[in-house]
């Protein structure tokens, strides 16, 4: 007789959290719909993000893929930084999205490529968008959302960092090529430099109706998977032709238009697609509700250790609770030593690091473009403007996103700088539960669309879970999984010179391209310098709003403690044993609650870690 068969991961993890979420209805009622509350937001679908080379034939497979011929431009110059966002909807619409920052611009589909185009002007009095989001009735797309990312330049260039920053974020890479050639190089080293990031990629071999030895050439990019980037060696190739699922809207029967479908392969992408996702999007949103309780649980597990030692001590534990509340109330009146001058040193730090990387960055920058200049022949020239602007962009990005992580990094610092593990437990559980971050930094102030002003394109960037939906769809279900629950989330702007390659006139030959190309970086990085400056002014003053509140809430918590510690001193021996009976046996199964959901998460890393 054959043993039974164990009960597969997701089986175990829903019956964890159901048992889990019980302990904590059972201790706090608000906590545990907290924890509800989270698992019935959490994302529906996953979300994937197309790459590839240009002229690969991405934006057709992702007009086939959504059934809509022409819907994202074809064989246009994409600008740098927008990316194409489709989503489910009942109408057709679209949006120019400036998240955290400005209010989305409704748009005409019909005026599409005119926001994401580099060979088209956006509309007068328009600032360039950090994506656009389209919306539609797409089958597809109420199970899962598409990412388009920009295509100019090829995966050699500039293009090639921000879409591997796109593809850090996503459930799966849609990685497209084509029947005409095997790999490149370029194509090869994005595997490698993207391996360590992305979960799960998804080859599709597109344009196999116009090359007959499109299966030579599959084989051959299978052998070069397995030579240079061997964790892809076994990853499914799926032979497409969009140009032939187009020509089945034109057949003359239901019939043929059927069979034309069939065969370019789309559906089975489609099914393809879905099958190896939407289930491992649901794993990943479990791990939400798990991270979710384990910070519950740890905040009960530090209330009832605070109940446990009322319980068995006496006055002794009385005069350690008011020397704690007396130097927390000494903390939070100084301002001239302790933890403000510790926030006001690591925020100066963080000044520092920030300009060297910004500095270095630039410097990198403009060393690399001098040496294209040097060996640009003059038609070429022409094209350069356009990738420094792809750089200002990437720079910004980094800048922005290395700032707001090294302001989560202060926050941390600062309270672990005030606070014992055990109060930690607490703080960050009451910081998760506020209903939003404790500290948000507005953006800057909107500048009239001159042509001087567009300078300043503003970016929201969450060092988090992400202010924007490019941002929080991919990230959702993953950035959680991290095993320090951040105390705060930082939304910050930056400025990039996108409007430089428009805004100035572009030289006629070498060496005043140089010059242009000193102007552009030393414009791009004072708006850098200037908004960090501004952003840690005002980090400060709110992280030490913030703290100040930690800090008052604590002694609060204090005060609380006592009064408990005040009615155990005047209570009975035996009634006294009973009440420590039933907080040990409760403090036990929090205990053992929490680290059942930190290992559960643990195999939920390893698993996608395993998977990535």
């Amino acid at each position: 007789m054959s043993a039974p068969t164990a009960p597969s991961l997701p089986t175990q993890v829903a019956a964890a959290r159901d048992q889990l979420l019980t302990v904590v209805r059972e201790a706090d009622p608000a906590a545990a719909k907290w924890v509800e509350d989270i698992r019935k937001a959490r994302p529906k679908k996953p979300a994937v993000v197309v790459v590839g080379e240009t002229n690969r034939g991405k934006s057709s497979l992702v007009n086939a893929l959504l059934a809509s011929p022409g819907l994202s431009p074809v064989d246009a110059d994409v600008a740098t930084a927008t990316y194409l966002v489709f989503d489910h909807a009942d109408t057709w619409g679209a949006q120019a999205c400036y998240p955290g920052q400005l209010a989305p611009v409704p748009i005409d589909l019909g005026q599409l490529i005119h926001w994401v185009s580099a060979a088209h002007e956006l509309p007068p009095g328009q600032l360039p968008p950090r994506y656009v989001e389209v919306t539609g009735p797409v089958p597809l797309l109420d199970r899962l959302s598409l990412v388009d990312t920009p295509g100019v330049g090829g995966l050699d260039s500039m293009h090639g960092e921000l879409a591997k920053e796109a593809a850090a974020g996503a459930t799966a890479l849609l990685f497209v090529v084509d029947a005409s050639a095997p790999f490149t190089s370029t194509e090869l080293q994005f595997l490698r430099d993207v391996g360590e990031r992305v979960e799960t990629v998804v080859f599709a071999l597109t344009k196999v109706d116009m090359f007959r030895g499109w299966r030579e050439v599959m084989e051959a990019d299978r052998q070069l998977l397995r030579e240079h980037a061997p964790r892809f060696a076994d990853a499914v190739f799926h032979p497409v032709s969009a140009r032939m699922f187009e020509t089945a809207a034109k057949a003359p029967n239901e019939q043929m238009a059927a069979m034309l479908r069939e065969k370019s392969g789309v559906a089975a992408i489609q099914t393809a697609l879905q099958e190896l996702l939407v289930g491992r999007s649901a794993m990943l949103g479990e791990a939400n509700t798990l991270r979710a309780l384990s910070s519950a649980l740890g905040e009960l597990k530090a209330k009832l250790q605070a109940e446990s030692r009322a319980l068995s001590a006496g006055e002794a534990e009385a005069e350690q609770l008011r020397e704690r509340r007396d130097q927390l109330q000494a903390e939070r009146r100084s301002s001239t030593r302790g933890w403000q001058l510790k926030l006001r040193g690591e925020v100066q730090r963080t000044r520092v690091e920030v300009g060297h990387e910004s500095a270095r960055q630039m410097r990198d920058a403009q060393t690399h473009f001098r040496q294209l200049i040097d060996a640009a022949k003059r038609d070429e020239l022409a094209a350069l403007p356009q990738q420094v602007d792809i750089a200002l962009q990437t720079t910004s990005q980094r800048i922005s996103m290395l700032l707001s992580q090294r302001l989560n990094q202060v926050t941390n610092v600062s309270l672990s700088e005030l606070f014992s593990p055990e109060e930690l437990d607490v703080i960050r559980a009451q910081f998760a539960r506020a209903g939003g971050p404790p500290v948000v930094l507005r953006p800057p102030d909107k500048k009239p669309p001159t042509a001087e002003d567009k300078l300043l394109v503003f970016m929201g960037i969450s060092g988090g879970v992400g202010a924007g939906k490019v941002a929080a769809l991919p990230l959702a279900g993953v950035a959680i999984l991290n095993p320090v629950v951040l105390p705060a989330t930082i939304i910050i702007g930056l400025g990039a010179g996108w409007w430089m390659a428009r805004t100035r006139k572009h030289a006629a030959d070498k060496q005043h391209m140089k010059q242009w190309l000193v102007e552009a970086i030393a414009d791009a990085r004072s708006t850098l310098d200037q908004l960090v400056a501004e952003q840690l002014i005002e980090a400060e003053q709110q992280l030490s709003m913030a703290l100040d509140e930690a800090l008052g809430r604590r002694i609060d918590a204090i005060e609380a403690e006592l009064k408990e510690v005040d009615k155990t001193i005047k209570m009975g021996a035996q009634e006294r044993a009973k009440k420590i009976a039933i907080v040990s046996k409760r403090l036990k199964e929090v205990s053992d609650g929490r680290e059942r959901a930190e290992t559960f998460l643990t195999r939920i890393r390893a698993l996608r870690d395993k998977t990535a």
